[in-house]
Formats: C-alpha cells, sequence, structure tokens
C-alpha cells in the first residue's frame, strides 16, 4: 500500500524525533518524503483547496521510530547476500524488512577473491537499484586467530592492490571494508580506503592497542563487532578495544543479541563512546527470521540451536539471528538503555556512517518517509518504507 501523491497523517503516538519524545506527536507523508514531524496537532486541520487527498491513521499507545539501519549483515530469511544472487538478496531484504530494517547494507562473507568479484558486481546492481545501501566486506584480510565463522584457508594479508581489486568490482557502491591492521600492508589499506571514501574497519584483528592506534590515525573510522573476534580488554594489555572506544573519529557496532555481549559490557560501551558512536548491528547470517536447523554462510555450514548459530566444525558462534527490532527491544526492556539512544545506535548512527543521514536515520522533513510503529511492548506493528506500508498498521 503506498501513498503516492496523497498525503499520510499519523498521529497520536509517542514520537522519537531528533529532538526528543514527543508524545501525542505527528507526523505528516506526503509521495516518499516526511512533510512534516513533531509535536501537537497540525496548525489546521482543514485541507487547502487543490492539496493531495489526505488519510489520518490514529496510533494512539504506539511508538513511531525512524527505519532501522543495518550497516552490517550477511542474510536472513534463509538466504544469504554470499549466494551472489538478486533473488537471495531480495528475500534477506525482505526479511529484515518486516522487522523494520528499512535500510541495509550487504555483508560478504570471506572467499577467493574472484568469487567476492563476481558476488559484488550482483549486488552492485541492488545498490544502483536502491534496494540496497552499500556494500561491506567482511574478510578475507583478518587475522586466522580471530578469523570466526570464516574459511581460515581462504584468509589473505591486505595487500592493498586486492583490497582494491574488490573496490573496483563493486562499481562504486562498497562502502566499508573490515580487516586486521596488523597484517602485511594493514596499515597502507586503511589509507587506500581513506583515500577511496570507504570506511575502514577494524576486527577480526589481533592488533594490540598501538597498532589500532595507527589504523586509526591512518584513518580507520569503525570497530566491526566491538569485543568480539578481537583480543580481550587487559588492564596492562588494553588492546583494540580501550583505542577503539576512547576515540571520538571511531563508531562502535555491538550485536545486542544476549549471546555476543553481557548487558554490562554493552552499557560499559554506551557509557564510555554514546549513542551517537555506538551502531547496533545485527550481523545475522540465513538464519535471521527463521527457525533452528542447518544453514550455509558462504563456504562453511552453521547448525543453529535455540536461536544461537555455530558452525558445525569446531562450534564458533556464526554471526546472529538477530532483527534489529529484538535488539530495540532487548536494549529498551532489558539492557536499560532510554528509547532516544537505543534508536539513535539503530538509525542515527549507522546513517551517518554510510553517509546517508541526509535522506535516512530520523524523523525529519524532507527524508524519506522510513518509519517503525511499535506497540508499547516494543514489538513491531507496522513498517513504511518511502512512504509505502509494508506492514500496514490496523486500519490503514
Amino acid at each position: 500500500m503506498t501513498t503516492d501523491g496523497r498525503r499520510t497523517v499519523l498521529t497520536g503516538a509517542r514520537v522519537v524525533l531528533p529532538t526528543g519524545v514527543a508524545d501525542n506527536g505527528r507526523i505528516t507523508v506526503l509521495g516518499t518524503r516526511i512533510e512534516e514531524a513533531g509535536p501537537g496537532a497540525p496548525a489546521s486541520s482543514a485541507p487547502l483547496p487543490g492539496s493531495a487527498p489526505t488519510d489520518a491513521v490514529d496510533l494512539s499507545g504506539h511508538w513511531v521510530v525512524p527505519g532501522f539501519v543495518d550497516m552490517h549483515a550477511h542474510g536472513g530469511g534463509g538466504a544469504s547476500f554470499s549466494a551472489g544472487t538478486h533473488e537471495e538478496a531480495l528475500r534477506v531484504l525482505a526479511t529484515h524488512r518486516r522487522h523494520g530494517t528499512t535500510t541495509m547494507a550487504a555483508s560478504t562473507v570471506t572467499g577467493d577473491l574472484g568469487d567476492l568479484a563476481q558476488q559484488a558486481g550482483v549486488l552492485a546492481e541492488l545498490v544502483e537499484d536502491g534496494e540496497l545501501a552499500g556494500l561491506h566486506f567482511e574478510g578475507p584480510f583478518i587475522a586466522r586467530n580471530r578469523c570466526g565463522a570464516h574459511q581460515p584457508s581462504l584468509l589473505r594479508d591486505p595487500d592493498p592492490s586486492a583490497v582494491r581489486k574488490l573496490i573496483d568490482a563493486a562499481r562504486g557502491t562498497a562502502v566499508m571494508v573490515t580487516l586486521a591492521p596488523e597484517l602485511p600492508g594493514g596499515l597502507d589499506s586503511v589509507r587506500l580506503l581513506r583515500d577511496l571514501g570507504v570506511i575502514a574497519a577494524v576486527g577480526h584483528t589481533d592488533a594490540d592497542y598501538t597498532i589500532t592506534r595507527q589504523a586509526i590515525e591512518a584513518g580507520a573510522t569503525v570497530a566491526t563487532h566491538l569485543f568480539n573476534a578481537m583480543a580481550p580488554l587487559a588492564h596492562r594489555d588494553p588492546g583494540p578495544i580501550a583505542a577503539l572506544l576512547e576515540d571520538e573519529r571511531v563508531t562502535v557496532e555491538l550485536i545486542n543479541d544476549g549471546t555476543h555481549l553481557h548487558p554490562a559490557v554493552l552499557q560499559l560501551a554506551f557509557r564510555e563512546a554514546g549513542a551517537g558512536r555506538v551502531a547496533f548491528i545485527t550481523d545475522a547470517m540465513g538464519a535471521a527470521g527463521m527457525g533452528d536447523g542447518r544453514y550455509p554462510l558462504g563456504p562453511l555450514e552453521v547448525e543453529v540451536k535455540d536461536g544461537v548459530a555455530r558452525l558445525v566444525e569446531g562450534g564458533a558462534i556464526a554471526g546472529s539471528t538477530l532483527t534489529l527490532d529484538r535488539a530495540l527491544r532487548r536494549a529498551v526492556t532489558l539492557d536499560g538503555l532510554a528509547v532516544t539512544d537505543a534508536v539513535t545506535a539503530l538509525s542515527l548512527t549507522p546513517a551517518r556512517m554510510l553517509g546517508i543521514d541526509d535522506r535516512v536515520g530520523s524523523l525529519a522533513p524532507g527524508k524519506d518517509a522510513d518509519l517503525v510503529v511499535l506497540d508499547d511492548a516494543f514489538r513491531v506493528t507496522a513498517v513504511m518504507r518511502r512512504g509505502t506500508w509494508l506492514r500496514p498498521p490496523a486500519g490503514a
């Protein structure tokens, strides 16, 4: 259901705006854009002569928040971006959109450079069509000791020429590359990515504090799923975690599924970095939105049991089955975060990192009409993307 040339007015909800929460808020959507967003009733409820026809939707008892932005996800709905097909990529997107993620970057898994280049070529078409926000290469330029659910035999050093090959294959749609800066060529590759306007993310790394600091100075601006797949924080060896948390230039990804992070660690990251530097991600694999069972993750096989994904061989945690609505619900109801902080980490911070916060990430006039309606238990009841209801609210 689309608004097309109609004006849709949403009233009565608690609306999370850039300035805070507006009780009994109002959002007006015209076509694909937000026309106005604010508290209270419209200045005049009478339609102007010749104005667009108006649909009114009463959302009393609900929350309205910006559409979620996931800058790190591999799959969902039984499908994977690494399959390198439009069909599977669109299935991933449809699954996460039902859960409120209206903007998503596609993350690949370590593979042969030729295979990754082929996947990039296919996924780039979906970026060009406006379905994806960009491509994220996670691997193969990562540390063997911290590879997690990546195939060790396919790992390689981040030689700048190899990194450039993947960026070129993405035809201007690459937004991020995760690498281990301590490997040969690591710092040079960070500089290359910086110069190309692509995010250099530190992750799956054995880097110590000093090397991580050098990577940040070279241009690294993201910590890939902070705390996971990197050396732990120690009192005499602070490692990458301290370096990434303390620097205001770095945005830290967090997987808030109750498996990857203890709530106290999550709260530590928010206290140190603030919501403006935290991006909730899913790191989801194909089982997101599905049930337990076996699923592929790149060239590896994953078994999901009780919602936790682990490699069949070795048992390492293999991404997550998370959707961002669950991350929000957990953050607010279990982790004690303010709704405004959780929403910032789900929407505005990742949008800013992807360079698209002028279009998405908050409910503001002129931005895409991407929004999520939640009940008082923070469960998704409706989703709008670019003015179209993907899940319409009751009565709409």
